[in-house]
């Protein structure tokens, strides 16, 4: 058996392990009993790996390991989608580098160089997918651009079409001027800023009882050349003289009425609202009620279009400014208040969104919500944690009408055709150049694209034959679980049930995992702008694979948000440091060398089943079957984060600091019989270890696995640990010993007490101490029996157990787990000396702890201090509460 090396190294051992794993197609699908069929969330096809897609994939991959190794028929689709907005702007933005137009070279080669851009840069996100150490089947990868891709979505539209779902209509919409198309409700960002409420006064047509003027308040003074009505709330009686006359709009000169809508909130601002309804889409709701005239003031860029004078093109900042001057000097300016709001902002450039009256296509959502709905309610779906139900079920009730309309040149074109000679159109699966009405050649195709979220809603079904080849999705679909962020419940999981639902006439999924939003160290949200997002490619780089992924599981709660401890450098904006994934990487060590001794110490095993001849090894096969049971739950039951703290506390804890620890003796000192006995528990313990550890540490456990012997229990059959049996917890059962499992963890009490008061009093850990322990009736025997093993473990010179004992004289207590220890530590320690010195530590504590309570107190530290620097006083404050309550006891304990 060739010895592990002494360190192990991730940066060598993980690519070469991805190598031969993908040699022998373990990614691939594996048959089974019960279908595990998931579908990655599919990045842009020329994005690069974030931290979201880090936790994302490392949940699949855990859930999906974890299936196949319990037997299940697994597939993991793998797949990138062609990012409309995102794709064409890189592009545009190359181009323009070489002097080039995107106008100036036309629709065809313009998409032909996004096709140039996808194949150079398009295969850098699934290679880090691939260095994560993701399972994916990586020889079948879809893509919403392909041929087969492309002709699903167009069948969804072209049915859609013609049974009325798809529309085309004048609404408004979030358009960027930047990228020159409109954008989806739930794509744009919203951000605080720091604006004004600007009053302007319209005179009256007519005088009103000596009213000769109204005034309006507005956030945007520059849409005002487009109003063509004012509304006041029917719940302002002060103002119901006024509801049927007439303003006459400065500027424009143009007449508009004054009438009162529900929309108005009486108590702003002055209660007059002006109304554009091109501009706004209250407004637009206004002008549809009140017949309002619809004029749209604004080309494409957001610049006043011609017809306003000296207004006429200038961009919408620059007329804001130009307008408020004119009403200044024409003295109908009223005043201006600082006001702070949140405005809309395209997800991609950043640029203002301009809410802008446009003829899109739209989908009527009608029809299809209320079973998308209706198979939540009842469970078909369910979602993890469930409290995101209700958000689905909240926004599938306010869904409006999804405008799927891009104007865009890169993407899936809308196939509706025009005959510019007899006014045909239609929806078809075929370009076509001739009309079928009238035989005429002016026909003309769409120019519009339709959204990414329309092709990707597809997702599950289109990526496995859907439409040509039905029978691919039989046994796969519905796929099992969908695992995504919250931010788009709305843009695709329920769009992914609607349409499934009514092309499939099935759910898409069983199960939506809703994965914690990783923010930044200090609370805000990671991006590009801030400067404060964490390569997953540089934590690999820095700790391996194994501990990233260990790390991201670790922080996973039902809190949904989590703070990524990562340092960067103020400069470079670089990884300095994440601590907590330092410790994770201590972890991926600890495995190596904890296996490596025992491999170290396995000459003449021969494999054999595992026997418990100490009441250690009862406590430890007992431990062993319960955390099999327990970590199958939680990972049947989408609990990753449990999963991935309980493994850690049970390997490192019991198996590591106490189990091996415990077998040393027999390993190196005991009779051939006992040795080879020890090897065989061990061999045994660390097979199913590395097993229950693998789906979270694929790499290190792999390693560890192919360096063991076989264990006589398990199977070891498989070339690979990834793809052998998974622990099963009604075979390993019968190691399940409650009694061994007691008085054995009464054991370890009594132990840990020892040991913590030779560390808390700074005495060598070879000192012997008596101790005397008080223990309820039940416990007595069991302690007394172990007494020798307590004793030689605990360095113990004299051991005393009873109901009620007399606390020795100079001895200090412990208790825990319902016992109560004396350690007598008579003259070892000077009493009197470090009663002295904890008083002084104690004075010393409660003054920090006094001045810290005192700052937290402070309403104004805490409303300008930074958030980590509160943070960190209030850990400061917890740390100093829990030593002051110790230091306390110590007292107590020595008076």
């Amino acid at each position: 058996m060739e010895e592990m090396p002494k360190n192990y190294d991730p940066q060598a051992a993980e690519p070469e392990l991805i190598e031969k794993w993908m040699k022998a197609d373990c990614y691939g699908r594996s048959k089974g009993t019960e279908d595990r069929t998931v579908v990655i969330p599919p990045p842009n096809v020329t994005g690069i790996l974030h931290m979201g897609h880090a936790m994302d994939d490392t949940i699949q991959d855990t859930y999906i390991r974890y299936s196949r190794m319990r037997g299940y028929s697994t597939r993991w689709i793998l797949g990138t989608d062609h990012a409309g907005i995102a794709t064409q702007t890189k592009v545009d933005k190359k181009l323009k580098s070489e002097g080039i137009s995107r106008l100036e070279i036309g629709r065809e080669k313009f998409v032909d160089a996004c096709w140039d851009w996808t194949r150079e840069y398009g295969g850098t996100i699934v290679s880090q997918i691939k260095r994560m150490g993701c399972s994916i089947d990586f020889n079948d990868e879809k893509f919403t651009m392909s041929p087969e891709y492309t002709q699903a979505v167009r069948k969804v539209f072209v049915d859609w079409y013609h049974d009325q779902l798809i529309y085309r209509g004048k609404r408004i919409v979030n358009w960027c001027p930047h990228c020159e198309t409109s954008i989806s409700d739930d794509e744009a960002e919203y951000a605080d800023e720091k604006g004004h409420l600007w009053y302007l006064r319209y005179p009256l047509k007519e005088p009103v009882n000596g009213i000769e003027y109204i005034t309006v308040a507005t956030t945007r003074p520059e849409t005002m050349l487009g109003d063509t009505g004012v509304a006041v709330s029917p719940q302002d009686p002060e103002k119901a003289d006024l509801v049927g006359k007439t303003v006459i709009l400065p500027i424009v000169n143009r007449e508009i009425p004054i009438f009162s809508d529900w929309h108005v909130d009486a108590g702003f601002g002055t209660g007059f609202v002006k109304v554009t309804p091109a501009h706004d889409p209250n407004d637009f709701a206004m002008g549809q009620t009140h017949n309002l005239e619809q004029i749209n003031i604004f080309d494409e860029h957001a610049v006043v279009v011609d017809g306003y004078g000296e207004f006429s093109g200038l961009d919408r900042d620059q007329a804001r400014e130009a307008i408020v001057a004119w009403f200044e000097e024409h003295g109908l300016l009223d005043h201006i208040e600082d006001l702070d709001h949140s405005v809309m902002h395209c997800y991609r450039c950043g640029t203002t969104l301009e809410p802008w009256l446009s003829e899109q296509w739209f989908v009527a959502v009608d029809k299809l919500k209320e079973p998308a709905a209706q198979v939540v309610k009842d469970g078909q779906v369910a979602f993890h944690p469930k409290r995101w139900t209700q958000t689905y079920l909240t926004w599938m009730e306010n869904l409006r009408d999804w405008n799927i309309s891009r104007q865009l040149w890169w993407g899936h074109r809308i196939p509706v055709f025009y005959c510019d000679d007899c006014g045909w159109q239609d929806a078809l699966m075929e370009d076509t150049d001739v009309c079928p009405k009238c035989g005429g050649h002016h026909v003309h195709q769409d120019e519009d694209v339709l959204d990414t979220w329309f092709s990707s809603q597809l997702w599950t079904f289109a990526t496995q034959g859907w439409p040509n080849h039905p029978d691919q999705l039989e046994g796969h679909h519905p796929t099992q679980v969908l695992v995504t962020a919250r931010d788009i419940i709305a843009l695709w999981v329920a769009r992914m049930i609607m349409s499934s639902l009514y092309f499939t006439k099935e759910i898409p999924f069983h199960d939506v995992y809703i994965y914690a939003t990783i923010l930044a160290k200090d609370g805000s949200r990671m991006s590009k702008s801030k400067g404060n997002g964490v390569d997953p490619m540089d934590l690999i780089a820095k700790y391996g694979a194994d501990a990233m992924r260990y790390n991201l599981l670790t922080l996973i709660t039902n809190n949904q948000d989590v703070k990524f401890d990562a340092v960067l450098d103020k400069k470079t904006r670089e990884l300095v440091e994440s601590p907590r994934t330092d410790q994770a990487r201590s972890f991926v060590t600890k495995i190596w060398n904890a296996s490596r001794f025992v491999q170290m110490n396995l000459d003449g095993y021969t494999a054999g089943m595992p026997k418990a001849e100490t009441p250690e090894d009862a406590w430890m096969f007992s431990r062993l079957a319960k955390v099999v049971a327990e970590t199958t739950e939680q990972l049947e039951t989408y609990g990753f984060g449990e999963y991935a703290r309980n493994i850690q506390s049970f390997f490192w804890n019991d198996v590591c600091d106490w189990y091996i620890e415990l077998c040393k003796g027999r390993l190196l000192d005991g009779t051939p019989e006992e040795r080879l006995q020890v090897q065989r528990n061990l061999v045994f313990v660390l097979d199913v270890s590395m097993r229950l550890l693998h789906p979270a540490m694929p790499f290190v456990t792999e390693s560890v696995w192919d360096a063991l012997p076989a264990s006589g229990l398990l199977s070891h059959d498989a070339e690979f640990l990834m793809i052998s049996e998974w622990p099963d917890p009604q075979k390993l059962a019968n190691f399940v010993d409650e009694a061994a499992e007691h008085n054995f963890s009464l054991a370890k009490t009594v132990v840990s007490a020892v040991r913590s008061s030779r560390a808390r009093y700074r005495l060598s850990p070879k000192t012997d101490l008596a101790v005397m322990v008080k223990a309820p009736a039940q416990d007595v025997a069991a302690l007394k029996e172990q007494a020798a093993f307590i004793q030689n473990v605990g360095r113990v010179s004299s051991l005393e157990v009873a109901e009620e004992p007399q606390k020795p004289a100079g001895s200090v207590s412990v208790a825990d787990a319902g016992l109560e220890m004396y350690v007598v530590l008579g003259e070892l320690v000077d009493l009197t000396a470090e009663t002295k010195r904890l008083q002084k530590d104690l004075e010393s504590a409660k003054k920090e702890l006094s001045g810290v309570e005192r700052t937290l107190a402070n309403e104004g530290f805490v409303a300008k201090a930074a958030p980590e620097v509160i943070e960190k006083k209030r850990a400061r404050a917890e740390e100093l509460t829990t030593l002051v309550a110790q230091l306390e006891q110590q007292i107590a304990d020595f008076s």
